[in-house]
């Protein structure tokens, strides 16, 4: 749609301005007091006292300051008043012309012709404007409908928001005829979306070229009732590591072994890897993690052919592990940490107090930015944070404690010296957390860096001379190595993947930790990675391109009249013989013994083995497995455990989801974590033109 527009006159400089009203108000014999501006078409001239005028407005009759005397104020402010749309009566015409919604209503109030000094009149310039947008589309119900649905899978609204008197209105409010469904129909609206992208991620899995990892999550209820979330974790044909949460069961026994497998098994068939299953990702207790883990092997190994004999099957969540000993360090000093808590709130009570606490500080001459604040319980590493940040303020608690009889609760110096020890340890399990829960993409390689440095300085500890940091460390060391001799094997298998380390790592590392038996457990590892690369090469998993390229090609990759048509048949035949006698180095050979490739922090693991896939095509399958082991349980949709997480381990769903239908549970669950990987953005109907942009043609 093309709409042309009048051309609003330009406003000029002040000084043309001026010299423009200065002629024409200059008495001349043929025109006295013809006055040239067109703004003289909205304004009058009015006369008050003192020989001074006024301009006024003809549609809002506001009057503006125009000649004082002989000095004349000019017109840029009359201009401005009229363009710029500063006139009520002009605003309102505009706007009613929005409503409108015409294209009648796109020309704007324009002045008349503009007269040159000989009194013509010529047609102003104009200016043609091509419009388009969603003035004209056609309203769709269904659309808007589907994105209700969206956000109310996406920001956890209860479904019954769409019966809620002050939704309603707000809906009609913004398009009457927008008639909100009732919670019935919505939760049709939510199952229809978890369908449909259900059928697109089954279409994506289907094309994946390795094994998927799963990770289970375990939820329970205020009934008898629980729930287990089930996502996988797989490296897709373009070497993206993606987790998609696949199903969101009800089980009447979530933490029972068979209840478990069953879910487990039920989930691999619906979406068809049952043959591509090769490690779970638990957080449950330390306590029990032997027992279930064991007896969770025992069950899929005899439906499924684990790898490794199992030995890589079940994997700890390291980021459960990092929760468990800080929160074990910090229950340590629960009573220090009470009262550092009640001296932040004692000088927090009032500005006074600050006041006065920020003096001591100064005068103590504390070389701190950092700001003291309260904790989140359910939070640790605030904790660790408030701590931190007390133990630079010490001496102010000291001198406040002297100096104010209604302090009382500053730390001893014993409590103190505890407090710098656990922080210490905390930092290292702070760091560690920072370091996995920033990585883009958080391949297994990674955590084996984390995990020898904290299984080493936690080592060291136990063996020091001080006994308060012997004593902190002892309960520490026996979770945390606890976890290492559980997952040390696929941690050390996955960083020997990483090319910029492979064995060479792990030598150095168990040196560190083993001393003079490190080579025992070295060759742990050693055996264990060719072992599983031999089972890659016995063993190989056809993807579906392969079977598809299988049946049109030779095993030389050369179709039949590819090799009728070869003149070098013969050569081809002779280096066939050869590779029978004298058959080349293994690929794991090939890998390890190769130079390591130069440490650098743009290096992209997936991206090399992607480019070097066809130098090691069984390796790189094995890599791609291994990278794609999920090490821990990222924050997510499905309640994954947060890195700083206090409540680890079962998680408790509220009343309004226990209520629901489990096939809605499950909806809304999955839909959630799939609709985070897809665009949010409001389409343009297919009715509507081009662009809502507004292009200009001279």
């Amino acid at each position: 749609m093309e709409v042309v527009l009048s051309e609003q006159p330009e406003i000029r400089q002040h000084d043309d301005e001026e010299q423009e009203e200065e002629e024409a108000f200059t008495p001349q014999p043929s025109r006295r007091g013809r006055k040239k501006s067109a703004v003289w078409d909205h304004f009058t001239v009015e006369h008050i006292s003192g020989g001074c005028t006024r301009a006024c407005c003809k549609l809002c009759k506001q009057t503006f300051a125009y000649s004082s005397g002989s000095k004349i104020a000019g017109t840029s402010h009359l201009k401005r008043h009229i363009t710029l749309g500063s006139c009520p009566m002009i605003k309102s015409e505009k706007r009613a012309a929005r409503l409108a919604l015409t294209p009648s209503s796109l020309t704007p109030l324009t002045p008349p012709d503009h007269h040159d000094a000989a009194g013509s009149s010529e047609p102003p310039q104009k200016r043609r404007y091509r419009v388009s947008g969603f003035s004209t589309t056609l309203f769709d119900p269904e659309r808007s409908l589907n994105y209700l649905a969206k956000m109310i899978i996406m920001h956890d609204y209860p479904l019954h928001i769409v019966e809620q008197p002050a939704f309603v209105a707000f809906v009609e409010s913004l398009n009457p005829r927008f008639k909100v469904l009732d919670v019935p129909s919505m939760e049709a609206e939510v199952f229809s979306i978890y369908q449909r992208d259900k059928q697109n991620l089954l279409q994506e899995i289907a094309t994946i070229p390795g094994r998927m990892s799963l990770t289970i999550g375990l939820w329970t209820t205020s009934q008898t009732l629980g729930y287990i979330s089930l996502a996988g974790q797989y490296i897709d044909s373009d070497w993206k590591l993606k987790r998609r949460m696949l199903n969101f069961m009800m089980v009447s026994s979530p933490h029972s072994e068979n209840a478990l497998s069953e879910a487990i098994g039920l989930s691999l068939s619906e979406w068809n890897v049952k043959d591509r299953l090769f490690t779970i990702t638990l957080d449950n207790d330390c306590s029990s993690h032997d027992i279930y883990s064991a007896n969770l092997r025992d069950h899929l190994s005899n439906k499924h052919t684990l790898m490794l004999k199992g030995q890589l099957f079940v994997v700890r969540c390291y980021a459960h592990i990092l929760n468990v000993v800080a929160q074990d360090v910090i229950a340590s000093i629960h009573g220090i940490i009470y009262n550092i808590r009640e001296s932040i709130k004692f000088v927090k009570a009032s500005p006074s107090r600050e006041d006065k606490f920020a003096d001591i500080s100064h005068q103590l001459q504390i070389p701190t930015a950092k700001t003291l604040s309260l904790d989140m319980a359910t939070q640790w590493n605030s904790t660790y944070l408030m701590l931190q940040a007390s133990l630079d303020y010490m001496q102010a608690f000291n001198v406040l404690e002297t100096c104010d009889d209604s302090y009382n609760e500053s730390p001893s110096s014993e409590d103190w010296r505890r407090v710098e020890v656990v922080c210490s340890f905390l930092k290292l399990l702070y760091d560690s957390a920072n370091t996995i829960s920033s990585a883009s993409e958080p391949t297994s390689n990674i955590f084996f860096h984390e995990a020898w440095k904290i299984q080493l300085e936690l080592s060291n500890a136990v063996r020091s001379e001080d006994p308060m940091i012997k004593s902190v460390a002892k309960e520490m060391h026996e979770k945390f190595d606890k976890y290492w001799k559980d997952c040390s094997l696929v941690l050390a298998i996955a960083v020997v993947m990483d090319p910029r380390f492979k064995l060479k790592l792990v030598e150095f590392s168990f040196s560190k930790i083993y001393g003079a038996e490190s080579q025992r457990y070295v060759k742990v590892v050693s055996d264990g990675i060719r072992e599983l690369y031999e089972e890659y090469v016995a063993h190989p998993l056809q993807t579906k391109q392969e079977n598809e390229l299988g049946n049109h090609h030779l095993p030389g990759g050369k179709t039949e009249k590819e090799k009728k048509s070869d003149e070098l048949v013969d050569f081809d035949t002779y280096l066939s013989e050869m590779a029978e006698t004298e058959p080349a180095r293994p690929e794991i050979e090939q890998y390890l013994e190769e130079v390591l490739v130069p440490r650098h922090a743009e290096f992209d693991i997936l991206n090399w083995w992607k480019v070097n896939s066809l130098r090691y095509p069984t390796l790189s399958k094995m890599a791609r497995d291994v990278l794609g082991i999920p090490m821990f349980m990222a924050s997510g949709t499905g309640g994954a455990a947060s890195v700083f997480g206090v409540g680890a381990g079962s998680r408790v769903l509220d009343e309004y989801r226990s209520s629901l239908r489990p096939e809605m549970v499950e909806a809304l669950f999955c839909a959630k974590d799939w609709l985070q990987y897809q665009p949010i953005s409001v389409e343009q109907p297919a009715s509507a033109s081009a662009a809502g942009n507004v292009k200009m043609e001279m």
